[in-house]
């Protein structure tokens, strides 16, 4: 689905569906951001409230692993903002969702 780190293909390399007209924007990005937090900011709480690292160590530990975190979710979470657009026929997708429905009533008609 993508050909660099974000940047969506413009049709998917297996089926050839067009993707260029997606609106993920600035979605994904807030949703890592709300993941990530709801994740991390727990466990930082409990390690500062129990183990008390040095500051410097914090300093350290604790924006690396968010850094690891957001870099590592924020691809798969925008492929699925897409993959969301895509299935419910949002943004330039109402004609793919269109064709999947009119397929699936040939074969449910010919099945019949």
């Amino acid at each position: 689905m993508f050909h660099k780190f974000l940047k969506v293909s413009d049709a998917c390399p297996h089926c050839g569906e067009a993707l260029h007209h997606h609106r993920a924007d600035d979605f994904p990005a807030y949703l890592v951001i709300a993941i990530v937090g709801h994740i991390l900011v727990p466990i930082i709480l409990s390690v500062e409230t129990h183990i008390a690292p040095p500051v410097g160590v914090s300093m350290a530990l604790w924006p690396s692993i968010a850094l690891a975190m957001a870099l590592g979710l924020l691809q798969p979470v925008k492929g699925a903002v897409v993959a969301i657009q895509w299935f419910g026929g949002l943004h330039g997708f109402d004609s793919a969702k269109k064709a999947r429905q009119a397929a699936a009533a040939a074969v449910g008609a010919s099945g019949a």
